[in-house]
């Protein structure tokens, strides 16, 4: 048993287990040169045959392929096809006799497309380092301890980790790779406790480094882990905003009203009010956005960080006119507007300016909602037909004739087509308007655009016009009707025949029966 059976901590160096390490100054296999005096790389214990489909103990199988990139370049394609379809215990052999060389960059390739193939992309990367006079890449070295991690080989990522250090090529980025990993395999632990050995790796144990360790933590759904150890690490480092952006971003994705609340008042008893602290006030206004009593509370806080000149930024304003939306609250939907967008602080875009047009369409402060539709462009959102259709829609609703004329117009300017079922309310509600010309506008136009469900409307016109005592404009658009092959009733032909009769132009009604009846 390694260890006399004690388990290596992350700090100690093992040499026991030489036969697992990644140290790219040992030759690679040749079945030409073979001594069997040196150590070679062999995969860690827990790798199984790569023609086993790699059941390796706890493997994540979500990685990309070559098999998914047709354009590869021939040679990565060749080298990632040995290392995907060959035993680990053959690779070397088969890459030297390939005849292949490769370049650092090739090699980098490589390994991002082999993570379903640890063991041999291993004996790839020890191969290479031959070729390349054992000078790989950090971005390679770091591609085998994320390879390594990823597939829970953490005693092996730990041996090429060493080596790494024996080059001098660890940095930070490594250890993010370290955390992530762990995080991911739910040891969060001994996430925590890498972060505590970098000291012993040469990397500093700094607020970058912290913020990464807390990133990933918060990431697998332990922000309440991360927080417990932010309490320790604040005391031997300063932490700055990120820090607190991070944890609420955390409870944020959790829905902790509760945590998040008592994170955002430890963040400004420990760092005080900041106004570029943007991030960390969105994430708790959206937190709060989530809470029984959301929108309240919500408001609140966001008065007490107006009194401080202190905002939140677009992902608060998207959340919290979504929100407004959703409970039919105009009056906070336009004081967030009036203080994120009054101070140029965010501009809505044109999923936001709908919301709010459709919000104070509901609340029937139709003023507020032609402002909103007016000012658009000057804010680089250009109304759609779903923009102009939503005001155009209630206006006619609640009988808006004055403001839905020239909507009506403006929209026919841009080409933009009303739905069907609003120009038939429009007809209705402009002939009930005694606006008769626009009612005829608004009818063309939907024949223009529409060519099935006419025939109610089509009889509303009619008869609409004739009660107006536009019978002229009804004989014409009846006479237009029928020559589309819309069907007019008896019952609108018999009203138009007594008007016509009344004024001494039966003949009128003669021609447009004929006309009827061959239609």
């Amino acid at each position: 048993m390694r260890n006399g059976g004690r388990k290596r901590s992350h700090g100690e160096d093992s040499s026991s287990s030489s036969s697992s390490k990644i140290d790219s100054s040992k030759k690679p296999y040749s079945h030409r040169h073979h001594d069997h005096r040196h150590h070679r790389i062999s995969p860690p214990s827990n790798f199984t045959d790569q023609n086993s489909r790699h059941r390796v103990t706890g493997k994540r199988s979500n990685f990309i392929s070559y098999t998914e990139l047709p354009s590869l370049p021939p040679k990565v394609k060749i080298l990632c096809q040995i290392i995907a379809e060959t035993p680990a215990a053959a690779v070397e052999r088969v890459l030297e006799d390939a005849g292949i060389r490769v370049r650092g960059e090739d090699v980098e390739e490589v390994l991002k497309l082999s993570y379903g193939h640890p063991g041999s992309a291993v004996k790839f990367f020890r191969w290479s380092s031959f070729q390349l006079n054992n000078k790989h890449t950090p971005y390679a070295w770091n591609l085998v301890v994320d390879l390594l991690g990823k597939n829970s080989l953490f005693d092996a990522m730990w041996d090429a980790i060493k080596s790494m250090r024996n080059e001098f090529l660890l940095s930070l980025s490594t250890f993010r790779f370290v955390f992530a990993n762990y995080a991911a395999a739910n040891r969060a632990q001994e996430a925590i406790l890498s972060y505590e050995v970098l000291e012993q790796y040469n990397v500093p144990k700094d607020v970058a480094a912290l913020n990464s360790l807390l990133s990933v933590i918060c990431n697998s759904g332990k922000t309440e882990t991360a927080k417990d150890y932010l309490v320790i690490a604040k005391e031997r480092t300063r932490i700055n905003a990120e820090t607190y952006s991070i944890l609420l971003e955390g409870f944020e994705n959790e829905g902790d009203v509760s945590r998040a609340r008592q994170t955002f008042s430890e963040m400004v008893a420990d760092i005080g009010w900041d106004m570029s602290n943007i991030p960390a006030y969105d994430s708790f206004l959206c937190t709060l956005l989530k809470g029984q009593d959301g929108l309240r509370e919500t408001i609140k806080y966001f008065d007490t960080m107006r009194d401080r000149n202190c905002y939140p930024g677009m992902k608060f304003f998207k959340f919290a006119i979504e929100e407004c939306s959703r409970k039919n609250n105009s009056k906070s939907a336009k004081l967030i507007c009036e203080e994120l967008v009054g101070r140029n602080i965010c501009q809505p875009d044109l999923v936001i300016y709908k919301s709010l047009i459709s919000l104070y369409c509901n609340a029937k402060d139709f003023d507020s909602a032609q402002k909103l539709l007016d000012e658009m462009v000057y804010n680089g959102a250009f109304p759609d037909s779903e923009t102009y259709g939503l005001l155009f829609h209630f206006l006619i609703k609640q009988n808006r004739v004055r403001e839905a004329t020239p909507l009506f117009k403006e929209m026919v300017k841009n080409e933009f087509v009303p739905m069907q079922q609003d120009c038939s309310a429009g007809v209705r509600v402009f002939l009930a308007a005694k606006d008769p010309h626009m009612a005829i506008k608004v009818w063309r136009f939907m024949v223009d655009n529409y060519k099935a469900d006419l025939d109610e409307t089509a009889n509303l016109l009619v008869v609409g016009l004739r009660d107006a005592n536009r019978l002229p404009e009804a004989v014409k658009c009846a006479e237009d009707i029928i020559e589309r092959g819309i069907k007019l009733t008896s019952a609108t032909l018999s009203k138009l025949k007594q008007s016509l009769c009344k004024v001494g132009k039966a003949f009128g009604y003669e021609e447009l029966l004929r006309k009827w009846k061959n239609y």
